[in-house]
């Protein structure tokens, strides 16, 4: 089936956050991180079979649920997922923080690399834990002028991990809002280091499908018998199939007696139960929707292609990241003169667009940037861009 993602989808007035949030219909949203397109039809068929039923009781997830992710993950990642292994839940930040709550007390060091995605932070600290920063490290692309990246900072990895109270390393694999998918021999090395100081790695890979052609995404428990016995997954189609509203995760980690620990934070957190909605999703979204996930990445990927060409031409004192995975741009700033939370006011009071100012994704790490969401319309796109620019222009 060929999906139409140039299809605007006028989403005011269904209870969206990320538009009916806004303080006026004319400012256009590229800020939270979901995407303005329908989903694909085999999602919209089972949740309409559901919903024919009539009857939305307590929800018991079926064996098939299971298979749908095995099998998923078997096929497209070579990952091979024993049953026993799997823990559902109502999303992946509410995951990290009962697994913070599991695998922690009070006082201990969980270390993440900055900038990165927001709820690591509140996850961390509303567990009464201390956030350890190892700041990635950027880096120009060599022969595309006005496109960055980041690497690892092992130096910095190394000196978080080895603090007494450091216990957890949450891992963003792809890496959001850097945009890195990161490689086989940079996950091996940050286990090495992780493991050496006896800190669980907990990777959160919840945009593990949106990945751009030329790259390939590596589940970390699946590269070796250290990185699985020494790490908890967190994943969810919700991201790479637009289904967030719907909650639904899981949990994946191969150790009995941490699962039980995961479990009776899950009980106590009271997120043990989802809705019938979200299992129907998971499982057409994995069994049946493998050809809308493989246009769309070819869409974003057209979409970050027209934005390098549009920054280039009319806002060429701007760089941008390059984009490996997830559909979030980062946008370095600086030469503007403004503070990331400056621009980012006056971009939706004077520009009528809406982004995320970097602050939000560590406050040293984070100054000096703005994070755009791509995954929309290109019509759509190239209008807030041209929003944008006229405020970097001041015109």
């Amino acid at each position: 089936m060929k999906y139409n993602f140039d299809e605007k989808v006028n989403r005011w007035g269904s209870g969206c956050y990320k538009w009916d949030s806004m303080p006026s219909e004319d400012v256009i949203p590229m800020w939270v991180a979901d995407m303005d397109f329908r989903v694909a039809q085999p999602i919209i068929d089972a949740i309409n079979r559901r919903v024919e039923h009539g009857v939305f009781g307590y929800t018991r997830v079926p064996e098939k649920y299971y298979d749908s992710v095995i099998n998923w993950f078997s096929r497209r990642h070579n990952w091979k997922i024993e049953r026993e292994w799997m823990m559902y839940t109502t999303g992946v930040v509410p995951a990290l923080s009962a697994i913070v709550k599991a695998m922690t007390k009070p006082g201990d060091r969980v270390v993440v690399q900055t900038p990165v995605y927001n709820c690591f932070f509140s996850s961390i600290r509303n567990n009464g834990c201390e956030v350890s920063e190892a700041p990635l490290r950027r880096i120009p692309v060599e022969g595309n002028k006005g496109v960055f990246t980041f690497e690892m900072d092992f130096d910095a990895l190394e000196r978080a991990c080895s603090y007494d109270k450091a216990k957890l390393f949450i891992l963003c694999n792809p890496h959001n809002p850097a945009g890195r998918v990161w490689k086989r021999e940079e996950l091996e090395r940050l286990n090495d280091i992780c493991q050496c100081n006896g800190v669980r790695v907990v990777a959160d890979e919840i945009h593990c499908e949106l990945v751009m052609s030329g790259y390939e995404y590596i589940p970390f428990a699946s590269i070796s018998s250290k990185c699985l016995n020494n790490s908890i997954t967190c994943c969810s189609p919700s991201k790479s199939f637009n289904t967030a509203g719907l909650q639904t995760s899981n949990i994946i980690c191969n150790d009995e007696a941490t699962r039980q620990l995961i479990d009776r934070a899950i009980n106590d957190n009271e997120i043990c139960d989802v809705n019938p909605f979200g299992v129907e999703a998971v499982m057409a979204a994995y069994n049946e929707s493998e050809d809308w996930l493989d246009q769309l990445n070819d869409y974003i990927g057209g979409n970050y292609k027209a934005l390098l060409q549009f920054v280039s031409e009319e806002m060429p004192q701007l760089s941008v990241s390059l984009l490996e995975g997830t559909y979030l741009v980062w946008v370095d700033i600086t030469s503007t003169g403004k503070t990331s939370d400056q621009l980012t006011d006056e971009l939706l009071n004077k520009g009528k667009v809406m982004v995320n100012s970097g602050t939000m994704y560590g406050d040293k790490t984070g100054e000096g940037y703005i994070r755009l969401n791509l995954a929309c319309p290109r019509s759509q796109m190239m209008e807030g861009l041209k929003r944008i620019s006229k405020v970097i222009n001041n015109k």
